[in-house]
């Protein structure tokens, strides 16, 4: 069985999405795989909760209790690698998990390493996403499903989906825009690169 492992730091509407399309289109019986485990950063994660209702093992890895970044990522590659089976590689996706990786634990992982992003890279890497494409007066924004690289929101691109910038629109209505397609998009990328592992 192929294990995914998703990293959260809050609610998780993308691993919800993710989950829900596992189990609605049968991941399992399809590509032999399952999300085995849910990790978050944070113990009052809300998507805990829905990953635990759903049967999924849950973790908690306070990045506080580490003296480094690097002595972080070292934790959560221990954590991760109780999943990484002999000639099945997990897939590790990041799902709101908000934690800068390092590159060695970028490397580990390379390749199945995968992220969303809520702007249509290049543009607006990095925070505020809406309110910066907002202020630029850009007509359309969006998300992306790519690979994770050292480079911050840099990885080769997996999917895209745009969504309007519609007049009024405040940095609130267009994340809420952007995160539903957010939600059809990298379940959609993830089956894709099931089918070719």
């Amino acid at each position: 069985m192929k294990n995914i492992v998703i990293l959260i730091s809050g609610g998780g509407s993308n691993m919800a999405a993710i989950v829900k399309t596992a189990q609605r289109e049968r991941w399992a019986d399809c590509y032999g795989a399952r999300v085995a485990a849910v990790i978050s950063n944070k113990a009052q994660a809300q998507g805990l909760q829905f990953a635990s209702a759903q049967g999924i093992v849950t973790e908690v890895l306070d990045h506080r209790s580490y003296p480094s970044r690097e002595a972080f990522d070292a934790a959560l590659a221990q954590l991760i690698d109780r999943y990484d089976d002999p000639g099945q590689p997990v897939l590790v996706l990041l799902a709101g998990f908000m934690r800068i990786l390092t590159p060695g634990f970028v490397n580990r992982y390379a390749g199945r390493l995968v992220n969303i992003h809520p702007s249509l890279l290049p543009a607006f890497a990095g925070l505020h996403t809406h309110q910066r494409a907002i202020d630029a007066g850009c007509q359309v924004a969006g998300a992306t499903v790519h690979r994770v690289t050292p480079e911050l929101d840099h990885g080769p691109i997996l999917a895209q989906a745009v969504v309007p910038v519609l007049p009024g629109d405040t940095a609130d209505t267009l994340a809420a825009r952007v995160l539903t397609q957010e939600h059809l998009i990298y379940p959609q990328a993830v089956a894709q690169l099931l089918q070719k592992m």
